[in-house]
């Protein structure tokens, strides 16, 4: 019998808890019930397997982090904006490495799933972010695509403690952010022309050639 008063939920949190502490890889249905305190078999009473467990965890997380988008870009624009966006997933991926890691690669089972809800939100959040950035509707995926990467990768590193070299990971951060601005503003600008590029270069010779002259005296 199922420990009274348990609820799925129950089931979801505990498992979502030990996803961040074993790794989302070493969750397991009988981790869960030890945690829970029951017997392994009682688990079923509120969750279909293990792939079930994992999807409701991957929904859990979805819903946290874009909870914590949403919270993060009130009022903002920008840079400001960008760099909320940014500062909030990479703090949730550090915090919560597991639960994060059920959310990649997972699949969405039908147009009512509670994943795809969750996830349409944070899409909704960045995507209203970077229309402030004057992206368009032919440029949306391949920008929302590159920030989500380019911070995926960065927290997740972190997270696996992957930053051995001796600069400090928060300017290395900074530094990413105003990247990722220089480029979403220089997105948005008229494309130069032939005779453009051509004065920019010929303006830029004298001083690069006066760069060499300096660099080898």
């Amino acid at each position: 019998m199922p420990r009274a008063g348990l609820s799925s939920q129950d089931v979801v949190a505990a498992a979502a808890e030990l996803a961040d502490e074993v790794g989302y890889k070493g969750l397991s249905m009988g981790l869960v019930a030890q945690r829970l305190g029951i017997r392994t078999p009682s688990l079923y009473k509120h969750v279909d397997d293990l792939a079930d467990l994992r999807h409701r965890v991957a929904t859990q997380a979805m819903t946290e982090l874009g909870e914590a988008v949403r919270d993060a870009l009130q009022g903002r624009s920008g840079l400001d904006a960008l760099t909320a966006l940014l500062t909030a997933t990479r703090a949730y991926v550090t915090v919560h490495p597991g639960r994060y890691a059920a959310t990649v690669g997972a699949q969405f089972t039908s147009q009512d799933d509670p994943l795809l809800e969750a996830s349409s939100r944070i899409i909704g959040s960045i995507a209203a972010m970077l229309r402030g950035y004057g992206i368009g509707d032919t440029e949306m995926d391949h920008a929302i695509r590159t920030l989500r990467c380019t911070v995926h990768g960065y927290a997740a590193l972190q997270a696996d403690e992957g930053f051995q070299w001796d600069a400090d990971p928060d300017e290395t951060f900074d530094w990413m952010i105003r990247f990722l601005d220089r480029g979403l503003r220089t997105m948005c600008l008229p494309p130069e022309t032939p005779s453009a590029r051509a004065r920019n270069a010929s303006d830029g010779a004298p001083m690069a050639a006066t760069g060499r002259a300096a660099g080898s005296a």
